[in-house]
């Protein structure tokens, strides 16, 4: 399951949904808002996505990693709005048989999903803003309108 999430990501939570009797483990990477960025104070940051086409882009990297790794349960959520130094961005979660393939899978969605789910990110610093960043590599999206 793939999902985009305005609200605080609670892992734990989602780490104990994972939990099936074939799984021998689980493999979790959270992303945090960090307070830095290319030499800069970054104050908190901003997250937008094109929600349709994210969930069914995220939806597809996640079968993927299903059939490709055979993994038993793959989940991603993506915060969206205003996020503060510290908080959860992004959450993956894969559980599968043995621990070789769970790994696997997990820095395969990841990777994937910096690369091809449309979601753009603005970091406030504490001097300016670095303007809307397509996180996307070849997604072929561009930045949304600024609502300033």
């Amino acid at each position: 399951m793939f999902s985009l999430s305005a609200k605080s990501i609670i892992g734990p939570d989602l780490r104990d949904d994972m939990k099936r009797g074939s799984a021998g483990a689980c493999v979790v990477f959270e992303g945090w808002v960090r307070d830095h960025n290319d030499g800069k104070e970054v104050v908190r940051l901003e997250y937008e996505a094109y929600e349709a086409m994210a969930a069914k882009e995220g939806q597809r990297i996640l079968d993927e990693a299903r059939r490709k790794f055979g993994v038993d349960r793959a989940v991603c959520v993506h915060r969206v709005g205003m996020l503060d130094i510290g908080d959860l961005a992004v959450w993956v979660g894969v559980s599968a048989g043995h621990r070789g393939e769970a790994f696997d899978a997990c820095r395969y969605i990841i990777d994937e999903l910096k690369h091809r789910v449309p979601v753009w990110k603005k970091e406030y610093y504490s001097d300016g803003d670095s303007g809307w960043v397509n996180s996307t590599a070849d997604a072929g999206t561009s930045a949304p309108e600024s609502r300033a």
